[in-house]
């Protein structure tokens, strides 16, 4: 509608409603971040002014502004963590097109966009490290006992050792050293898991730390804790292996691959969580949804 209401009235892009918003105020304000990429295109051809997106309302409100105000809106990330960052970016964003004169623009409140964005979201901002504490807390104590279980399994030498040379028994057999190397894997991803979520439980979750220091500590823990359950699983099926007798080897390959399926299955639930959290973290621009309403 915009392409072709600029395309038959260019002229159209010098109107304003009752509070003097054009259409980029607007298109900031209520998060049209495919509006606004359109509109930065046709100013790069010329075809849009500069003026029209240093237009200020009524209230003396700059795009950036109405960038830094809190609406009511929900970005389609999860948690109050990821609505956070992304409110960063999308104030960052705007920011990145507009003049530096307006960073200090004040509004006739007598308040600049940085003022309007600390007060708007300190509630989000509260309610974004709650859902991170308690997130870093629950992993925190799972991962805590893979720490400890991993612990015992690394130390744990299947088939006994040589007392003469110290050396295992079983150190030829590919299934002694995917022991091994799992159950190392095991131990120090399960470690770094707890180390990035205890850093992030402990860490004073100020505002401007929602922009890529918060959320790539969760992912990261996330990640070792992911690689941890599977390298434990690994680590567990091998090491039983060598208790099975040989008459009970058929019968183990089927049953441990039941097991990873089944393990795998129950974790692809908490997978969108984690995919959601990495697509937040690394997207520049923030996106949203758009329904399409039969007619």
């Amino acid at each position: 509608m915009v392409e072709k209401i600029l395309e038959h009235f260019p002229i159209a892009q010098y109107d304003v409603n009752e509070e003097k918003k054009n259409m980029v105020l607007l298109a900031v304000e209520h998060r049209q971040p495919h509006l606004c990429e359109f509109l930065l295109s046709l100013k790069k051809k010329n075809i849009i002014k500069d003026s029209v997106f240093y237009q200020l309302d009524c209230y003396g409100n700059s795009a950036l502004h109405l960038a830094a105000n809190i609406v009511n809106f929900q970005w389609p990330v999860p948690g109050a963590s990821s609505q956070m960052q992304w409110e960063i970016k999308w104030f960052e964003y705007i920011k990145s097109f507009m003049p530096k004169n307006i960073l200090l623009l004040q509004n006739k409140k007598g308040k600049t966009p940085d003022d309007i964005f600390k007060e708007s979201h300190k509630k989000l901002v509260d309610d974004g490290g709650q859902w991170l504490s308690r997130t870093s807390e629950a992993c925190t104590v799972v991962a805590g006992l893979f720490v400890t279980a991993t612990y015992t399994t690394s130390t744990t030498v299947p088939g006994g050792v040589k007392q003469e040379s110290g050396t295992p028994y079983l150190e030829n057999k590919m299934s002694f050293q995917i022991f091994a190397v799992s159950s190392l894997i095991s131990f120090y991803s399960s470690l770094i898991a707890v180390v990035m979520f205890l850093a992030i439980f402990t860490s004073g979750c100020r505002e401007r730390d929602f922009r890529y220091t918060l959320p790539l500590k969760l992912l990261m823990g996330l990640t070792a804790f992911y690689a941890s359950i599977a390298s434990t699983l690994i680590s567990f099926s091998t090491g039983h292996f060598f208790i099975l007798k040989d008459q009970l080897k058929s019968v183990a390959f089927p049953l441990y691959i039941g097991v990873c399926l089944l393990v795998t299955f129950f974790s692809m639930a908490v997978f969108p969580l984690f995919f959601h959290l990495a697509w937040a973290t690394f997207k520049k621009v923030p996106q949203r949804n758009y329904e399409v309403t039969p007619f």
